[in-house]
């Protein structure tokens, strides 16, 4: 049977990013405990206007899906999540996903987020694999990736210098006929 609509779950729905989303990402983008779990290179705030920039060229690439993560009934912005560096030919992209405001950290929109995207990412677009990078001291995101059915593959060891030690970057993979779904 046909799903109606890819895009809603039980705690969120997928949306696109629009222009008026720019301010709330802005000020997650000015939380160095955020940018610290989203990315290797140093933490630095972003304006809405170079927000923008990233959300141009994401909405542009052939190679990539940005979706908002939303409540249900409400348009409130939860986070993003997005599927990107496709390689058609191989049928593998790298998944990214960040959830903005800490009160929403713990609560199941990520991977609620995340079920959905994999729906998206192997049913809908017909891919083979999904990867994902994840800093050793997130453990939460790990937790939740590991239930999902990713695969611990590797390990970029001491890849990342946060506050005077080194930590591991790990490498993770799930599979088409891995996912439960």
């Amino acid at each position: 049977m046909i799903a109606d609509n890819l895009f809603v779950g039980d705690r969120v729905r997928l949306t696109a990013i629009t222009k008026e989303d720019l301010p709330t990402l802005a000020r997650w983008h000015n939380d160095a405990g955020f940018l610290r779990l989203l990315d290797a290179r140093a933490a630095k705030p972003q304006t809405a206007d170079e927000l923008g920039k990233w959300l141009d060229d994401a909405q542009r690439s052939p190679n990539g899906y940005l979706f908002a993560i939303r409540p249900p009934e409400l348009d409130d912005l939860l986070g993003w999540i997005e599927l990107d560096g496709i390689l058609w030919n191989q049928g593998v992209a790298w998944l990214g996903i960040g959830i903005g405001d800490r009160g929403h950290w713990g609560q199941g929109i990520g991977g609620g987020a995340l079920r959905l995207a994999l729906n998206f990412a192997f049913g809908e677009l017909n891919l083979h694999r999904v990867q994902l990078t994840v800093f050793a001291y997130n453990e939460r995101a790990i937790a939740l990736y590991e239930k999902l059915g990713f695969v611990r593959e590797g390990v970029y060891r001491e890849a990342l210098h946060r506050d005077g030690q080194r930590y591991d970057m790990v490498l993770y993979g799930l599979l088409r006929r891995e996912w439960a779904g």
